[in-house]
């Protein structure tokens, strides 16, 4: 009974002690140059938003943060390389929900998205808006679908990719709404909204910053944004719910993450500047000129909202036929 007593005490101090040292890191941190590791390439959304909160705490905390850019299918190549990093919080992770989806998309990974990373925070939304082509004569998305339904297998959406936000997001759609459509997916963005408004292929689900000029123009047709609430640069256009296929609910977010070993002090203060820059009138306003909308939240938000993704990823493909990759 003694032993286990003095067992007991030694475990406590030993706990006590790593506490200590922990805090003392995170008071300390950061020593040295922080390094931002992401898939997306230069200039695409997830970079611009990993250089602009970069800035901000270089000139907040004095040491230098280095945006590193990974690109690889399914974010796998810089989600592997930040799962497996010294867990000292100087690699840092920003990932778009693609993050989540590959858990559905592929049999297999070589890291567990949910226990090898510790969540930061959520960093912003970039809503998704469904547009057609203006050549279609369609003004409304009930119209939309009651035209779908009655062709069905003849209408085609387009994506920037397989296992993709808009991807998923239009197979969640068609699903919900009874369209029986094909998938076609393209090299990128930009070809996947060409298409659309040449006519090629009929709808798509595009991230607001890509489709507002051609929207404003008249060469696409907004019908909804594909968010849970309307998006702060089209505000009269109705969400996906409010326009008739209630339930609907597909929030592309971004997010920034770091290794499951980092200490739990270190990952709140991370947590803490960088949801205190995503607030910050300037940061706000040029995150809101790409049509995203800050979001900041507590790691322990963004670990629970990653959990409820996957499920939900894994719905979607399941529900739409979509098999997963090798």
């Amino acid at each position: 009974m003694v032993h286990q007593f003095v067992r007991v005490l030694q475990v406590g101090v030993s706990l006590f002690a790593l506490s200590g040292v922990a805090h003392a890191q995170a008071d300390n941190y950061p020593v040295k140059p922080i390094r931002f590791v992401l898939a997306p390439t230069a200039g695409s959304a997830a970079d611009v938003l990993a250089r602009t909160v970069g800035q901000k705490l270089s000139a907040s905390w004095g040491q230098q943060v280095v945006v590193e850019n990974r690109p690889s299918a399914g974010g796998i190549i810089a989600a592997k390389l930040a799962a497996s990093a010294t867990p000292d919080g100087y690699t840092l992770l920003m990932v778009s929900a693609l993050h989540a989806s590959a858990a559905a998309m592929f049999k297999s990974l070589p890291y567990d998205p949910v226990k090898d990373f510790a969540g930061i925070t959520r960093v912003a939304n970039v809503p998704s808006v469904l547009v057609v082509s203006s050549g279609m004569g369609i003004k409304s998305m009930k119209q939309f679908i009651a035209t779908a339904r009655a062709r069905p297998g003849e209408f085609n959406y387009s994506s920037p990719g397989i296992g993709t936000a808009s991807h998923l997001a239009g197979a969640y759609f068609n699903n919900m709404a009874g369209v029986q459509a094909q998938h076609v997916p393209y090299k990128g963005i930009p070809e996947a909204v060409t298409d659309v408004v040449t006519g090629r292929v009929q709808y798509s689900f595009v991230p607001i910053p890509n489709a507002i000029a051609s929207i404003k123009d008249g060469k696409l047709i907004a019908l909804a944004t594909s968010t849970g609430k309307r998006a702060s640069v089209l505000p009269e256009l109705p969400t996906v719910a409010e326009a008739g296929l209630a339930g609907y609910e597909f929030d592309p977010w971004f997010a920034m993450f770091t290794s499951a070993g980092v200490p739990r002090p270190l990952v709140n203060k991370l947590s803490q500047e960088i949801g205190r820059i995503l607030v910050l009138a300037d940061v706000k306003e040029k995150l809101q000129s790409l049509g995203a909308e800050p979001m900041p939240t507590t790691p322990e938000q963004l670990d629970a909202h990653v959990r409820a993704e996957i499920v939900k990823y894994r719905k979607i493909v399941k529900d739409a036929g979509i098999k997963p990759e090798a």
